[in-house]
């Protein structure tokens, strides 16, 4: 597939950009265990693995082509995926209280200019929560513009960010898994989708 990076990179630079778009590097995001392969099947955990920054519309038929591909457990549109891994909770569930600031930062490999957002997702019924409903925080044009990437001039803000954990969550986040940090981003041009998630508590106060 050829992609506007074509037609702004000089040849020599193009070789190497066969894997890669990108994901939360900070906190830990999500990312495959046995938990995603009894979900999704081994050759999505596989995929997710050789390529973590990967997008969502490659993945739906790859899962149809593996016996052990669960559409309704994997919920590709929701943490491409991933799920809640309990053996590295320990190291990966971060414990925030309401009204933290937390750093964000989010590896962009090759860029696709579109919108993207950043929000709390109640996991079981995959819906923003807390924030009135709404993202924390939205870019609703220009995200990963490629000329602006390539001539080292993506907005930082793109890539390191503060978000605040909202106030009326309740108790919907008190348990691991129950809820998600979700990095969304659509590229317009090349119509993918990215999605990367942080695994994370609020005590209900």
């Amino acid at each position: 597939m050829r992609t506007a990076a074509a037609d702004i990179l000089p040849r020599f630079l193009l070789p190497g950009l066969a894997l890669g778009h990108g994901l939360i590097s900070s906190p830990p995001s999500r990312s495959p265990g046995a938990a995603t392969e009894q979900a999704c099947g081994q050759r999505i955990a596989d995929e997710i693995r050789r390529d973590p920054t990967s997008y969502v519309e490659g993945l739906p038929k790859l899962g149809a082509s593996d016996p052990d591909y669960d559409a309704a457990a994997c919920k590709l549109w929701l943490c491409k995926g991933l799920q809640f891994e309990p053996d590295s909770a320990a190291a990966n569930v971060q414990t925030y209280r309401p009204g933290q600031e937390v750093d964000v930062k989010v590896r962009l490999a090759i860029p696709h200019a579109g919108r993207a957002n950043v929000s709390v997702v109640e996991t079981a019924a995959d819906a923003i929560i807390g924030n009135g409903g709404v993202p924390l925080i939205s870019w609703p044009s220009g995200y990963a513009d490629e000329r602006q990437f390539y001539s080292g001039q993506t907005p930082r803000d793109q890539t390191e960010f503060t978000i605040t954990i909202p106030e009326d969550l309740g108790g919907r986040c008190a348990e691991p898994g129950a809820c998600v940090i979700q990095w969304w981003w659509y590229g317009e041009g090349a119509k993918q989708t990215y999605e990367s998630c942080i695994d994370f508590t609020v005590a209900e106060t």
